[in-house]
C-alpha cells in the first residue's frame, strides 16, 4: 500500500501514564493509505498495544508490537487481510520473545494487541490480550472484542460477575499475549452481539461503516475504571472526537489512574459517502490504440492494393475500326437525247470517312 498523509475518517487519539508515577508502556500508531497508485481505496489502520513485563521491558514489547504490526501492514497489498495480520502477529510475537531471551532484564515481557484496519468503508479487526475495540452506533456502545483473560474465562462459566470480576486478584492475568514461548492466534471474532456465536462473530469481518458510527480502541487502563454505559456517555456529550478522548482520560484517572491510559478514536463523518479514485493507467491504451491503428491501415493498405491491381488488369474492349466504304460509282447509261446535246457523267459523292472511338487506357 502506498502511505498518504491524510485520513478519509476523523481520528483522534490521546495516552497517559495514569496517576501511579509508572512508565507508559501503552503504544499506538494510526496511519492512513491508498491500495496503490491506480486504485486508489482510502484505507486507515490504527494499532494499540499494552505491554507487560518488569522495568521498561513493558514498553519495549509495545514498542515492537506496533512497528511490527504497522510495517506488515504497509508493505501489504490490503487484499489478503486475515493472512497479513497473522503473519504480522507472528512476526511481532516472535520478535519480542527474541528480545526478551537476549536480555535478562527484559525476560517475560509481552505485549497485548488490539487493530482495526478500515479499507474503503468496510472493517476489519483483530487482537491478542485484554485491549478492546468498541463500536458506537444508533446510540448504543458494543464491545467487539473477547478479553483473553483468566476473569473473562470465568464470567463466561459463571463463576464471576461482572462486577466481581473487577475486584478480583487475577483482573490482570492475561491468557493470550505477544511475546509468550507458543506465539498466539489473532482472534478474528467481531460480536456484534453479546451471545453471537463465534463463527458468526467472524463472519461479521469486513462490516460496513455507516455515517456518524464511532470506532474506539483503547486499554485496560480505562475499562478498568469505566463501564461501557459511562464510555458511551461520554462520547455522546462531547462535540468533538478530542474533547471525547481527553474526558475519558480524566475520569479514568480521577477514579484511581492505577494503569496507563490510551484511548484512540476514530469517526465516520456524517456526510461519508466512499469516493473511489482510479487513476487510468494510459499506457495500455496508447499502446492498444497504436497497435489497433497500425492494424487497421495495413487492412485499408491490402484492400486498396487489391482495388487497384483488379482495376489495373487490361479489358478487352471492341475497338471501333473504320473501314473505308468503297465509293460507289453508279455507271448511267447515257440516254438518246436530242442531236448535239450531251449530258456529264453523273457520280455519287464520297462517303464520309468514319473516325473511330479510342481504344480502352485502363482509366474507367
Amino acid at each position: 500500500m502506498i502511505r498518504v498523509t491524510r485520513a478519509h475518517l476523523n481520528v483522534d487519539a490521546q495516552s497517559h501514564p495514569g496517576m501511579t508515577g509508572k512508565n507508559n508502556e501503552d503504544r499506538y500508531a494510526v496511519a492512513s493509505f491508498v491500495v496503490d497508485q491506480r486504485d486508489r481505496i482510502p484505507v486507515l489502520f490504527a494499532v494499540l498495544a499494552d505491554g507487560i513485563g518488569g522495568h521498561r521491558a513493558g514498553e519495549v514489547a509495545a514498542e515492537l508490537a506496533v512497528n511490527h504490526m504497522m510495517q506488515a501492514v504497509a508493505r501489504s497489498d490490503g487484499r489478503h487481510v486475515r493472512r497479513t495480520i497473522e503473519d504480522a502477529v507472528l512476526e511481532a510475537s516472535e520478535a519480542i520473545a527474541a528480545h526478551a531471551a537476549s536480555n535478562e532484564n527484559l525476560k517475560g515481557m509481552g505485549a497485548t494487541c488490539a487493530t482495526a484496519w478500515i479499507i474503503g468503508d468496510k472493517l476489519h479487526t483483530a487482537y491478542v490480550g485484554d485491549s478492546r475495540i468498541y463500536l458506537i452506533r444508533s446510540g448504543r456502545i458494543q464491545q467487539l472484542t473477547v478479553d483473553h483473560s483468566w476473569v473473562q474465562e470465568a464470567m463466561e462459566k459463571g463463576i464471576l460477575t461482572p462486577e466481581a470480576a473487577r475486584q478480583h486478584p487475577n483482573v490482570h492475568v492475561i491468557r493470550r499475549y505477544l511475546g509468550s514461548p507458543t506465539p498466539p492466534d489473532p482472534d478474528f471474532r467481531l460480536k456484534l452481539f453479546n451471545d453471537e456465536g463465534d463463527q458468526h462473530a467472524e463472519n461479521n469481518q469486513g462490516l460496513q461503516l455507516l455515517p456518524n458510527d464511532i470506532l474506539l480502541l483503547c486499554s485496560d487502563g480505562l475499562t478498568d475504571l469505566l463501564w461501557n454505559d459511562e464510555i458511551l456517555e461520554v462520547i455522546r456529550s462531547k462535540s468533538s472526537l478530542k474533547e471525547a478522548s481527553r474526558a475519558l482520560i480524566e475520569i479514568a484517572n480521577e477514579r484511581g489512574g492505577h494503569d496507563n491510559i490510551t484511548v484512540v478514536l476514530i469517526s465516520v463523518p456524517p456526510n461519508f459517502k466512499l469516493v473511489v479514485r482510479r487513476r487510468v493507467n494510459w499506457v495500455p491504451w496508447v499502446i492498444g490504440g497504436i497497435t489497433g491503428a497500425v492494424l487497421l491501415l495495413g487492412a485499408a493498405s491490402v484492400l486498396a492494393f487489391g482495388l487497384l491491381t483488379r482495376n489495373a488488369k487490361p479489358t478487352i474492349t471492341p475497338t471501333a475500326t473504320s473501314s473505308p466504304v468503297p465509293t460507289r460509282t453508279l455507271a448511267v447509261t447515257p440516254t438518246p437525247m436530242p442531236t448535239m446535246t450531251i449530258l456529264p457523267t453523273l457520280s455519287l459523292p464520297i462517303a464520309p470517312t468514319y473516325t473511330p472511338w479510342p481504344t480502352n487506357t485502363g482509366t474507367p
